[in-house]
């Protein structure tokens, strides 16, 4: 049957017809509002096709990571035609599927990244679930079950993936670990396509809440957090939300640039890094006023190391030995796997109950015996 299974993969893979263009996503007006903005770098990814374009990158990468964690990439490989047809393919994803059909393809585990996850999964704040909805495709796209809207689309998808994680992920990596005078493929070695792990697109949907929703959350979406994996990749929209935490302790707001990314990093990186290159905080608001009324759509990749990683710092790298590793995992306690961290952090999230900090509005619990902070 297996074998079956894949023959029929196959072929619908190399002989299903051309099918037509999904209905078109038009990209809502940005916000007209005076919005403090976060001053990110802007990263020209062409540039890491040569050595010396790598030195210039490594450098600015390495600057960016330090001041605010977060930057742009641009010239990345996808035309703004791409970038808007997987936009459309997500926006059909949510609204020309019945409740009926997201209950079948609906996520088994919170874990693993296949599948819808529904609207008021998760706490934010005083009894307000969330508004938010999630469609996950792991990174081995054919593998997973889809609903019969998106199957013409599998190719599409099939194609945004591996571009995400081979030609942006894997780049960013090797600049990484240029930046640790580590040999350029280290990172990448840990973070192979074919290796098994959950490194996934997301489709996301973020809708409106009613205005006591908005009191009761200080009008808060997701709270202040980091990302668990290695690197994630936000395609770049225009409804705002998105606010990271600047060195200077104040909340900015991240702005759209037209067929940009957003990359930060996350646990995975901190944890394999020595601390090196610490994740920022960010958050998710409600939008800007002249924004309110509108649903925001977002397209994402979270790509993590391999499942049977251990999270342990290359101690090797000779800039780690000269500006000291941070330590995450208590000495003498095993460094988890990936697989074991993912699912410590993503099955208490929203779930457990969080206790109350050293520092004011900070949040605390214990996943794989390191301190995880949540940030209102």
């Amino acid at each position: 049957m297996a074998t079956t299974s894949l023959l029929t993969k196959l072929y619908e893979f190399f002989f299903t017809p051309a099918v037509a263009d999904p209905p078109l996503y038009n990209f809502p007006p940005g916000t007209k509002e005076d919005l403090d903005h976060a001053d990110l770098a802007i990263i020209d990814l062409s540039k890491a096709s040569t050595e010396q374009g790598r030195v210039e990158l490594t450098e600015q990468v390495c600057r960016a990571m330090h001041e605010t964690g977060f930057f742009y990439v641009i010239n990345h490989g996808y035309s703004a035609e791409q970038t808007r047809r997987i936009f459309s393919i997500a926006n059909m994803t949510f609204d020309d599927v019945d409740d009926n059909e997201k209950t079948k393809y609906q996520a088994k585990a919170p874990d693993i990244y296949q599948g819808y996850k529904p609207k008021q999964t998760w706490v934010i704040n005083n009894g307000v679930r969330d508004q938010i909805e999630q469609y996950n495709i792991n990174k081995k796209v054919y593998e997973q079950e889809h609903p019969a809207i998106l199957r013409p689309y599998l190719k599409h998808m099939d194609d945004f993936v591996r571009h995400n994680h081979m030609n942006v992920v894997h780049p960013i990596l090797r600049i990484l670990a240029r930046g640790l005078g580590l040999p350029e493929e280290t990172l990448v070695k840990q973070h192979q396509f074919d290796a098994r792990g959950e490194s996934s697109a997301r489709f996301m949907k973020y809708y409106n809440r009613t205005k006591d929703e908005e009191e009761k959350t200080k009008n808060v979406w997701l709270k202040g957090h980091h990302d668990i994996g290695s690197v994630t990749i936000l395609w770049s929209q225009p409804v705002g939300g998105l606010q990271i935490l600047s060195p200077d302790g104040k909340w900015r707001w991240v702005k759209h640039l037209d067929n940009a990314l957003v990359v930060n990093t996350g646990d995975g990186i901190d944890f394999l890094c020595g601390g090196y290159y610490p994740p920022t905080r960010h958050r998710v608001i409600q939008p800007p006023k002249d924004q309110h009324n509108i649903d925001r759509l977002g397209l994402f990749y979270f790509s993590y190391a391999d499942d049977d990683v251990e999270l342990r710092p290359h101690a090797e790298s000779p800039v780690l030995q000269q500006a000291g590793i941070k330590h995450l995992v208590a000495p003498g306690k095993a460094f988890p796997t990936v697989q074991q961290w993912r699912k410590g952090r993503v099955g208490s999230y929203g779930k457990t109950e969080l206790k109350e900090g050293k520092d004011k509005g900070v949040e605390e619990e214990l996943v794989c015996g390191v301190v995880v902070k949540h940030y209102n």
